[in-house]
């Protein structure tokens, strides 16, 4: 990690022919895919603005097949503007480096926020994780609904919605990260690695390798809401998730069974997500934001961003060091 974010520091940072220049800070994350920095992008006159870097794993910038998918991806996704959305800036390439520009977020994944939770015995308040939950519905509405610049539904599907995907910052705004890297990644790996580490997420028909479509959004989602609210995913009997997938019969343990104070009305949007046969889910992430808005806020006052996003910086904003 030090060796690579010096050499970054000695190329006076991914200065492009145009004369960008991207000043590399730090690390702040590292996956499957490559590592994502903080970064300042210099401009005139002392122009500065804070970015977020994906670096590309070298291993899959040489595969033809994985750039191939990945640039028709990215192009796709380009336009995705919404605030729960991650928005993607640029595509560049600098020095054989392959690097995706971003919107910088400043606060958590969700995979921190439950982590944080369990480790602490403390279960997140129910309404805030229905909150999370609606928020994510409304990025997944916006994407699945968006037609591309010839006019034609896009066809924009996640694929990948898990807790690492997801992002809390600390004004309370939920972003959903990370759109089209499914397809790439599959692009270069055999059906049993797209599975490891995955598979407690996906759709049964994701699982399958069948074709997929919102819906697998839909069921991803409904793993994450249940996770959020028990700190747990659904526990759907014994054997492998995935296997249990291809034979149709994940059907998740019922989440009052593990949160009895889940109210009747939640527990029944989030059965109806994890649903294993498709036409039995919500047919939109916007018929299951409305049910969770619904759910919020049909008695009056509920929770907000704001709300949302005092209790992140009262649990996980880092504390000035007193002098």
């Amino acid at each position: 990690m030090e060796r690579r974010l010096a050499k970054a520091r000695t190329m006076t940072i991914l200065k492009l022919e145009s004369e960008q220049v991207y000043n590399l800070t730090r690390l702040i994350a590292r996956g499957g895919m490559g590592s994502v920095y903080v970064a300042e992008q210099l401009g005139e006159s002392g122009f500065s603005k804070t970015v977020a870097i994906k670096m590309i794993r070298r291993r899959l910038a040489e595969s033809p097949s994985f750039i191939e998918r990945f640039i028709a991806e990215a192009k796709l996704v380009a336009d995705l503007v919404h605030e729960n959305i991650v928005q993607v800036h640029n595509l560049k390439e600098a020095g054989g480096e392959l690097f995706m520009v971003m919107e910088y977020v400043e606060g958590i994944t969700l995979e921190q926020f439950i982590a944080r939770h369990d480790s602490q015995s403390v279960p997140l308040p129910i309404e805030l994780g229905a909150f999370i939950a609606s928020r994510i519905c409304r990025g997944l509405e916006y994407a699945h609904a968006k037609h591309a610049r010839s006019g034609e539904r896009a066809g924009i599907v996640h694929r990948d919605i898990c807790p690492k995907n997801i992002l809390v910052n600390f004004e309370g705004v939920v972003k959903i990260s990370d759109f089209g890297i499914a397809q790439a990644m599959n692009a270069v790996r055999d059906e049993d690695e797209v599975l490891m580490g995955r598979a407690e997420y996906m759709a049964p028909e994701q699982a399958r390798g069948e074709a997929t479509d919102r819906h697998c959004d839909i069921y991803s989602l409904g793993v994450v809401a249940y996770e959020l609210l028990t700190g747990r995913i659904p526990p759907r009997g014994s054997g492998p998730v995935e296997r249990q997938h291809r034979h149709g019969v994940a059907f998740a343990q019922p989440i009052q069974q593990l949160r009895p104070e889940v109210p009747d009305g939640l527990a029944e949007i989030v059965a109806r997500a994890l649903e294993p046969e498709i036409e039995k889910r919500y047919h939109s992430a916007r018929e299951m934001g409305l049910a969770l808005e619904y759910q919020l806020y049909h008695r009056g006052y509920g929770p907000t961003n704001q709300t949302l996003g005092e209790y992140v910086r009262s649990h996980f904003m880092p504390r000035p060091c007193a002098d």
